[in-house]
């Protein structure tokens, strides 16, 4: 009977997962789920595409003369702030599954499990800034059509900053969803934050070219940071508003501030004492 009461504390530790395993397993799930959505693949490729198409076209001969436009016009200058508008996309939809997850009860049956509350929020945030990069990447095959002629490090430092980008938005929605009990509530805060926080990244039209108010709501804008490091990256000859290393400096401290804020929000919650 001594033997039996001895290791039974040694088989549950055993028996525990650990935090990269329980991580994996909710990436994988996300990464899965995703794919077997084939109109939620479309989706985020197809909108983001036809409003670079479309505005780009309508707002071409305003900004040709400019000299931020990227390559000489609108499509040039646009392309940056399109693939920030998938990462955006994509961040939103793969964290509203947070929201279904916990009225479908998975969340509950996760929280419950032996698992760090740090595993959920990797697992899930990795899932969707996976998830928002590969989508963020593919656009780059439409880079040619603006004039930008690609090579292994404008790739590489392209992919680079998507990566980061996807992590940071992916990281900011899942600190919105978390306390959000409906898809509708969280549509809300979408339309009030995120949003407007890719408006005003200079994805639409340029800091120079705005009000002083305005351009210093950009200029306290991390997103900015994100995507002029991705026009640096694919228009490197175009002047930007900030150096490349400002830019990567900004953009990983906003990654590092929104897990940080997203692991806060869920330890919170689930050691709030029930009433």
């Amino acid at each position: 009977m001594a033997t039996l009461t001895a290791t039974a504390p040694r088989l549950a530790t055993v028996s525990k997962p650990g935090l990269w395993l329980a991580a994996y397993s909710l990436w994988l799930r996300e990464i899965v789920r995703f794919y077997r959505q084939k109109a939620r693949v479309v989706g985020v490729i197809a909108s983001p595409l036809i409003f670079w198409l479309v505005l780009g076209s309508g707002f071409a001969h305003s900004f040709r003369a400019s000299p931020d436009a990227g390559s000489g016009h609108y499509l040039g200058y646009f392309f940056p702030g399109s693939i920030a508008m998938i990462v955006l996309f994509t961040a939103i939809f793969s964290m509203m599954s947070l929201i279904q997850d916990r009225n479908e009860g998975f969340l509950l049956s996760v929280l419950a499990a032996p698992v760090g509350r740090s595993a959920i929020v990797l697992g899930k945030v990795l899932g969707g800034a996976t998830l928002a990069a590969i989508q963020g990447i593919i656009f780059l095959v439409f880079a040619p059509l603006v004039g930008v002629h690609l090579n292994l490090a404008s790739v590489a430092l392209s992919a680079l900053v998507i990566v980061m980008i996807s992590f940071e938005l992916t990281a900011l929605g899942f600190a919105v969803a978390w306390p959000m009990d409906s898809t509708q509530a969280f549509h809300a805060i979408v339309n009030i934050i995120l949003l407007p926080l890719w408006m005003l990244s200079g994805a639409l039209f340029p800091a120079g070219g705005a009000s002083g108010w305005l351009r210093m709501l950009m200029r306290l804008n991390p997103l900015s940071y994100g995507v002029d490091a991705l026009r640096n990256a694919l228009f490197p000859a175009v002047a930007s508003d900030f150096r490349l290393s400002t830019n990567l400096i900004v953009t990983l401290g906003f990654c590092a501030l929104t897990f940080a804020a997203s692991w806060a929000i869920v330890k919170r919650r689930t050691n709030k004492p029930a009433a």
